[in-house]
């Protein structure tokens, strides 16, 4: 019986076992082996940064929905602090003119010429949102008229409801100007815009035009019925809120600069308090704005441009409103015991008077 042969160069230990040759495994000292490690050792090098692998374009979208669903400021912030490349994709127009109103509602604390920045850049991004909160601030605030109306406008023009009542209530009043740059047909044709957009203030506002023959032809009925619609609006609004339902974000954006605004000329006023300016005295250099008053509603913040250019309480005289929505308002929520309490205080001064 013939003994078997060895194949010539052949090691026992260099053959592969059967056991290995069935489940189809690689040697680890075969090149197909080696490859496969010089290829997951590639990708190890480039796993420290994944998002790295991503196209731009998918990291857009990405950012984009992130900034049209933002919460606040810092949700933007934070996203754009991860890295080199998201700091700069993050500033992409693309990614500012998706922003929701939240993401614009900028703290009068925080506020910031870097805060300042960002807003200017998103409302060059075409952020309608950011043009309003902008345009607001500048107007009534830092007292740039001009740039403010102009940002104000462009909200406007693309369909931005609280921008279009804004600009009506400046018509109104003829803010930034004298009383001649009063217009009351502009004022209710912007109202009327706002208010078939769903603007509640503005339907109120043309409610009481409607009524009062004030830049319209007077229409009583329609007006009741405006204003019946303004209130049911704002009591199922307030039920929402109520249940933890969010407003729009066009309502968002206008509680964001009232707030702003408030908040800024209390500042403002603490601080002429904290340096002993009486009412009426003002410090070498500044100019004369002392006897400009507020909106006397609590949560609308608008300041007068000019004297005697807000409407008045016609009972009291106290009280200045800026329009007839926030008159309506305050009057349901504050001055209607405070002008009652007013009027009582006349009433029992005639009375002494006429007993003497």
């Amino acid at each position: 019986m013939r003994s078997p042969r060895r194949r010539r160069g052949v090691h026992p230990a260099a053959a592969p076992a059967c056991s290995a040759m069935a489940t189809g495994a690689v040697s680890p000292r075969s090149p197909l082996a080696a490859k496969k490690r010089a290829v997951v050792v590639a990708g190890d090098d480039t796993d420290a940064d994944v998002f790295d692998r991503l196209p731009d374009d998918i990291v857009l979208v990405v950012l984009s929905r992130l900034a049209a669903n933002a919460a606040s400021p810092a949700d933007v912030a934070s996203a754009a602090l991860t890295c080199r490349r998201f700091r700069e994709l993050a500033a992409h127009p693309a990614v500012l003119s998706r922003a929701s109103a939240a993401a614009f509602a900028v703290r009068w604390g925080a506020w910031s010429e870097a805060a300042h920045r960002f807003l200017r850049r998103c409302a060059a991004a075409g952020s309608l949102h950011a043009c309003y909160f902008l345009g607001m601030v500048r107007f009534y605030c830092l007292g740039s008229r001009a740039t403010g109306a102009a940002l104000l406008g462009r909200a406007a023009g693309g369909g931005h409801a609280p921008a279009l009542y804004a600009l009506a209530v400046v018509q109104f009043n003829g803010s930034g100007g004298g009383k001649a740059d009063k217009d009351a047909r502009a004022g209710v044709a912007l109202c009327a815009r706002a208010a078939w957009l769903g603007h509640t203030p503005a339907l109120r506002e043309l409610g009481h035009c409607l009524q009062d023959g004030y830049g319209a032809r007077r229409d009583a009925p329609a007006g009741r019925r405006l204003l019946l619609h303004a209130a049911a609006r704002e009591h199922l609004s307030w039920k929402k809120h109520r249940h933890g339902h969010h407003d729009d974000d066009g309502r968002a954006a206008e509680d964001a600069a009232s707030r702003f605004m408030v908040a800024w000329w209390d500042s403002h006023r603490a601080k002429t308090a904290a340096r002993g300016c009486l009412p009426g005295e003002h410090d070498v250099g500044e100019d004369d704005t002392s006897d400009l008053r507020l909106c006397s509603h609590a949560r609308c913040g608008r300041r007068e441009t000019r004297r005697h250019e807000f409407r008045r309480c016609s009972v009291c005289g106290a009280a200045s409103y800026c329009s007839r929505a926030c008159q309506a308002l305050d009057w349901k929520r504050a001055h209607r015991a405070q002008c009652a309490a007013a009027r009582w205080l006349a009433a029992a001064a005639a009375a002494d008077g006429v007993a003497h």
